[in-house]
């Protein structure tokens, strides 16, 4: 992304859906979705899910609130997500002692033990988008900047 701005003149060609940045994003969001889907069956995880195991094994331990900002989920979408991780016994939710308000969530030992299929779960991942580690940098960097704009804009 350079600091060109669009010219004010589009053709109409570029009018079309298939053209449009925001349904490439979009589509390329739900193609992720789904080809998660049958690499997290396998260890039990929908994706939303695995987003917040992925926030958690950096840091085992952490409030609701924080797990909501880093993911940018409101509590009514993440609460559903944390109760069904504790059902399958790889998460606990406990109110803290300090602040009876907020909620800590924390892995359990089955949920830390899981962090070990990081590397197949990215691994296969890696293999179905057809990028290379370097690849998969400098694209991820472009989204995060678009991100960063389209939010500076708002």
């Amino acid at each position: 992304m350079t600091d060109k701005t669009i010219d004010p003149v589009i053709p109409e060609e570029e009018k079309r859906l298939e053209r449009q940045l925001c349904f490439a994003v979009y589509a390329t969001a739900h193609a992720f979705t789904r080809a998660y889907k049958p690499i997290l069956e396998r260890v039990g995880l929908t994706y939303p899910q695995y987003l917040v195991m992925l926030v958690l094994w950096e840091k085992d331990v952490m409030p609701v609130k924080v797990i909501g900002e880093q993911l940018d989920l409101d509590s009514g979408t993440l609460s559903p997500l944390l109760k069904r991780l504790e059902q399958s016994g790889l998460v606990i939710r406990a109110r803290d002692p300090r602040d009876e308000r907020q909620v800590i969530v924390s892995l359990t030992e089955k949920g830390s033990a899981m962090r070990g299929e990081t590397d197949t779960i990215m691994g296969a991942i890696g293999k179905a988008t057809g990028c290379s580690l370097d690849d998969m940098a400098s694209l991820r960097e472009r989204l995060q900047r678009l991100r960063s704009n389209l939010t500076a804009a708002e």
